[in-house]
């Protein structure tokens, strides 16, 4: 079976063509500045060349036409029609509480996911705009929802609810509802075939780490707390959000710098973490170049997001007794060494020991420690586009 995965930002569109008879992947692109002057498809089938298709695109059914076209093209296409396209996975970023799994999109479930869009403003809304022109376009083909939020809908309540007034979350459903869940929940399990275990007997920490990033507690296969909360902005120093602060800093920051709520909003968001830190970038890869430099900022910002990462490592431990495995991926993750060790140093108190040698991998699976007394230390890339298209199959078999 064929599964076309589709991930609609608000200007641009990113997709995978999956085989899923042996999950082998046919064709990849990426459609930029959707209604914007100078769009483009950048399409590759595998073992041909990438085909840039520049033309006009006024909205994302525009977009997706092309992109149906680029995957049948006689040239540079992987299919010879859309028959041999059987589904198609959606990735949707806010589920709140409607949604616990992956469903199979009908008028009720998007009515569900429009009801989201004031929790995620942002990204529900194009999310929706992909969705809407792709059962236009392709009305007898059967298509999923996995939600980003869906995995973290295992959290207890004690881990989710937040010290304020129990109506607000009544009212208006403020609780921690974590993000990244698809990536989480991929790493997660191939990290038990990694290492031949059964996911229900291990105690797993994914650290996330990219631009956003986010660590969650998996036990048995089931999340059971995440660093991210009712938004993104929560948890760990990233790239250019805060992350964790003192709430009273807000209106500290409001009134000494006089910025409205939307100003101050952006600077939590676009003008922080290590960005904020650092006054030089958001990419790991120019800090850890500046501080190897002397950059004392760049530096004092590389430390404070590994021992953010750390932090909640340790609070991880603690919640689940102990770790047998700790995984490594995104971006950040997958590529730096340096933070890797960062942020394993000093943790051998929990049993996490790091072998540097080891450790010299980028962007490949790797298991990053000999000692199997201690606990497991894994590389494993995320691969979200597979995830949906394995929960789209599940769903369409059923």
């Amino acid at each position: 079976m064929n599964i076309l995965v589709i991930n609609c930002g608000s200007s641009s569109l990113k997709y995978q063509l999956i085989n899923m008879d042996g999950e082998e992947l046919l064709a990849k692109g990426l459609v930029e500045r959707i209604g914007i002057e100078g769009s483009r498809v950048k399409h590759t089938t595998i073992g041909k060349d990438e085909v840039i298709i520049e033309e006009p695109m006024k909205d994302h059914k525009r977009a997706l036409e092309l992109v149906l076209n680029a995957l049948v093209d006689s040239n540079h296409g992987a299919i010879k029609s859309m028959d041999e396209i059987q589904a198609v996975g959606h990735r949707v970023v806010h589920g709140g509480e409607k949604f616990a799994n992956s469903v199979i999109i009908d008028d009720e479930v998007m009515d569900a996911i429009r009801e989201c869009i004031e929790l995620a403003p942002l990204h529900n809304p194009p999310n929706i705009m992909g969705i809407e022109a792709c059962r236009e376009l392709m009305e007898d083909t059967p298509m999923v929802a996995v939600f980003d939020t869906a995995f973290h809908q295992t959290i207890p309540e004690d881990n989710y609810i937040y010290p304020l007034p129990y109506e607000l979350y009544e009212k208006y459903g403020i609780r921690k509802y974590g993000f990244h869940g698809t990536s989480h929940k991929y790493v997660s399990q191939r990290a038990a075939e990694i290492l031949g275990k059964p996911i229900e007997e291990l105690n797993i920490v994914t650290c996330h780490l990219g631009n956003g990033a986010s660590v969650c507690a998996v036990q048995g296969g089931k999340s059971i707390d995440t660093s991210m909360g009712f938004t993104p902005l929560e948890g760990l120093a990233m790239g250019t959000r805060s992350g964790d602060v003192d709430p009273a800093v807000i209106p500290f920051i409001m009134e000494k710098e006089g910025l409205t709520f939307d100003e101050v909003n952006d600077l939590l968001n676009k003008k922080s973490g290590v960005l904020g830190v650092s006054g030089l970038s958001s990419d790991f890869r120019d800090l850890e170049e500046a501080a190897a430099d002397g950059n004392k900022r760049a530096l004092l910002a590389l430390k404070i997001f590994c021992n953010r990462v750390k932090k909640y490592i340790g609070a991880y431990a603690a919640l689940m007794c102990n770790i047998d495995v700790l995984v490594f991926t995104a971006g950040i993750g997958e590529n730096s060494p340096a933070v890797r060790e960062h942020i394993c140093e000093g943790l051998e108190c929990i049993n996490i020991k790091l072998d540097k040698e080891l450790n010299q991998v980028r962007g490949k699976e790797a298991i990053l420690n000999k000692d199997l007394t201690s606990t497991a230390i894994l590389v494993i890339p995320t691969n979200e586009e597979l995830m949906i298209a394995r929960e789209t199959l599940e769903l369409v078999k059923k």
